[in-house]
């Protein structure tokens, strides 16, 4: 492994480490876009560092896919106080880390929801959404999307 192979692999862990353990998601530039619905209850359209749960967003899944020959990851995080956010790392311009979010409590699986969705910046290989209140019973997932093909999703949480 060469030196700079070596120290994008440090300072790629050492950023997931801090994230996984303060909850800050980083900065990203790019707009977010979504559904009509979206934002519609507390703390949604903020960014997880915005809200009042900044540094307390647990990760609770993380799930992998290989697109393109890479490898990406796809992580969904949650506090109790504010709701949950999607997060992706290594991914290409054209990806996005997309968050869904039922509109209200669900009698079985949810069949219908609202979403925000945030784009891969130029420059950049992550990407994370502002946050979605899956608090009173309302349920959330998270997705990695790749132009128009769902290359990853997590369960509802």
């Amino acid at each position: 492994m060469t030196i700079s192979r070596r120290v994008k692999a440090t300072v790629g862990l050492v950023a997931t480490l801090l994230i996984a353990t303060t909850g800050m998601a980083g900065t990203a530039n790019a707009a977010p876009s979504s559904s009509p619905g979206y934002p519609r209850f507390t703390h949604e359209g903020k960014y997880p560092q915005n809200t009042p749960c900044s540094g307390s967003y647990q990760l609770k899944y993380t799930n992998r896919a290989n697109v393109g020959g890479r490898t990406i990851t796809l992580k969904y995080f949650y506090a109790g106080g504010c709701g949950s956010f999607a997060r992706i790392e290594n991914a290409p311009r054209g990806c996005y880390a997309w968050l869904d979010r039922t509109r209200e409590r669900p009698s079985g699986t949810p069949t219908s929801w609202d979403w925000v969705r945030e784009s891969v910046d130029p420059g950049i290989d992550y990407a994370y959404t502002q946050v979605g209140n899956n608090l009173s019973g309302r349920v959330s997932r998270a997705a990695l999307v790749c132009g128009t093909t769902v290359h990853s999703r997590t369960p509802w949480y």
